[in-house]
């Protein structure tokens, strides 16, 4: 009976967020596949759901903080357009947003103390999107009467883990290109040279898949850890693997069989692309094709890195499956592949803000 009782609770809840159960489901089952579980692990996926984050009243949502360094907002503007689960279902229902300066209602002395609140209490995780300029002492980058590096340094001392979103991020990206007068570099080398040893995720990409940092959070939220991470500090589940290991064009590859001209029968009869630009035999990342390849063994036997659980959280054991998600616009893109030239060919996401 109490189980019946909770089971209805939460169905009204969903109701009254205008949610059917199916649609709720069809969440838990993305929910799963973007934490690097098999679709079959839905249903504990909304058992911890309807137990934390979105059956809770209060307290259980995972502290963020979003700090935008030396960036475009590109990797903002793409989390914004995700679709599976969509940005307001993360924000509201997942994670508690306590700064952005992109995305955040207030603005001004009291965004600030906000920032300063979450920091002081501790337990949350930061997502820093653009490059660390360290140009002129740090005051290449001023924000709210100080320099960028200080804020970054204030909020990765006591942060869980700090994710490092989009290739600025990373490791300065254009930013750091010749001259680079501003002294652009990446979260994880800057926080090196400042002696701080917070565990750091690196996600590039320009702009970084969202659904990329979908699977990460996923990994903190649910599993209580942080996902396996290759010599780069890349979550290995999605840069461990060249686009081209997956790609459902190898075949043609492999025999030899190839497109070199738009419009011609080969691009329809879907040849591969390799003579027009393609890059995927070289570049890690996962594919363009929804997959759930095993685990290697070099992945599966290296290990996590645990992270502090939030008071209340809950954990869901991890299946042997990595998912290799859309991907499109990265690695393989070239002025060859643009948009004008194909677009059957070459559909592009909401989320993808590279223009041809």
């Amino acid at each position: 009976m109490e189980t019946e009782a909770t089971v209805s609770e939460f169905q009204n809840m969903l109701s009254a967020r205008g949610v059917s159960r199916r649609s709720f489901m069809k969440l838990c089952g993305a929910v799963a596949v973007a934490a690097g579980l098999s679709e079959l692990a839905a249903p504990r996926v909304a058992q911890a759901l309807e137990k934390s984050v979105i059956g809770a009243t209060k307290g259980k949502l995972y502290p963020v903080i979003w700090i935008e360094g030396a960036s475009c907002t590109g990797c903002t503007e793409s989390f914004a357009q995700v679709e599976t689960p969509d940005a307001a279902s993360i924000v509201l229902d997942m994670i508690s947003l306590n700064y952005s300066e992109t995305l955040s209602a207030a603005a001004g002395w009291s965004m600030e103390e906000a920032k300063e609140q979450t920091i002081e209490a501790g337990n949350y995780i930061l997502v820093y999107e653009g490059a660390v300029l360290e140009g002129w002492g740090g005051q290449a980058l001023r924000v709210a009467d100080k320099p960028g590096t200080e804020h970054l340094i204030e909020a990765a001392e006591k942060a869980n883990a700090v994710v490092a979103l989009g290739s600025c991020a990373v490791n300065g990206g254009w930013m750091g290109a010749h001259p680079n007068q501003a002294g652009a570099l990446g979260v994880q080398a800057f926080l090196k040279k400042a002696g701080i040893n917070t565990p750091v995720v690196n996600v590039p990409g320009c702009p970084a898949n969202p659904e990329w940092l979908v699977a990460v959070l996923a990994d903190v939220i649910f599993l209580e850890k942080l996902p396996a991470l290759n010599s780069e500090d890349k979550p290995a589940g999605i840069f461990d693997q060249t686009i081209h290991d997956n790609c459902e064009r190898r075949g043609h590859f492999e025999n030899g069989e190839f497109v070199y001209k738009f419009g011609s029968e080969e691009e329809a009869k879907g040849y591969c692309l390799y003579p027009l630009g393609c890059r995927g035999p070289q570049t890690k990342a996962n594919c363009g094709v929804t997959c759930s390849p095993a685990l290697p063994a070099s992945v599966a036997a290296r290990p996590t890195r645990t992270i502090p659980a939030i008071t209340g959280s809950r954990s869901t054991p991890r299946s042997t499956s990595v998912i290799a998600t859309c991907a499109s616009a990265t690695g393989w893109f070239s002025p060859a592949l643009s948009r004008s030239a194909s677009p059957a060919f070459l559909p592009r996401p909401s989320w993808c803000t590279v223009s041809a």
